[in-house]
């Protein structure tokens, strides 16, 4: 087997990043990423706030597997130290969480960091900090976000302007509203349920996938 690529070129070329938790429905978190990575996401990220850490290690350590197997990035949510644990590309922070240049000071360059934003300064916060790519969003009202207001498409749109750094919209994001976020200016979606849920989750990602594909080849920025 050849050399892994450098996650950040592959941070630089990804476009549809699907997050996961340990299981989704019965099914095992690597068995449906594995589906989605065959329909065109080249991002993972395993994001589970309830389970023991045992039990995200081990899931992490299948979900890597999956994806190094097909060349997709994998990433741990919230914690760093069991990024490293799975062997995992990253590390997702969102507001709450340890700050991207502490993580960043304690773990070294070799882990990506992730950031979520909600707002225009914070965008800006993490473009001056040691985070590698930033979650815009959420754009629509989502249940994985309860209590957290949509920013809606305004958002997008800044981002797009002003951001110099790898981003992803995420939040509500599905194959029917993906070409209005796209139109405003994202070439990455991150989405859960919309491939999470579906009945044929390679052609979810597939439909996905076109949505970015089809707006990307005229060179919008984002």
């Amino acid at each position: 087997m050849g050399r892994r690529a450098d996650p950040r070129t592959k941070l630089r070329d990804a476009r549809l990043y699907l997050i996961l938790e340990s299981e989704a429905g019965g099914v095992a978190a690597a068995e449906l990423a594995a589906a989605a990575i065959q329909g065109g996401v080249d991002a993972v990220q395993l994001r589970d706030k309830e389970a023991p850490d045992e039990r995200i290690v081990a899931a992490g350590r299948e979900l890597r597997a999956a994806c190094y197997a097909s060349g997709a990035l994998f990433v741990v949510n919230d914690r760093p130290d069991l990024a490293l644990a799975c062997g995992a590309d990253g590390v997702h922070l969102g507001q709450g969480d340890e700050r991207a240049d502490e993580v960043r000071r304690e773990f070294g360059d070799d882990l990506l960091i992730g950031v979520s934003t909600h707002s225009p300064e914070q965008i800006a916060a993490a473009e001056r900090s040691a985070a590698d790519y930033l979650g815009v969003g959420p754009v629509f009202a989502t249940p994985t976000k309860p209590g957290r207001p949509p920013v809606g498409l305004e958002l997008v749109e800044h981002a797009a302007a002003h951001a110099s750094k790898p981003w992803f919209a995420i939040g509500g994001i599905d194959a029917a509203n993906a070409p209005s976020v796209v139109a405003a200016g994202a070439r990455r979606l991150a989405v859960v349920r919309a491939i999470r849920d579906a009945s044929d989750p390679e052609s979810a990602a597939r439909a996905l996938r076109a949505a970015i594909e089809r707006k990307a080849t005229v060179g919008t920025p984002g």
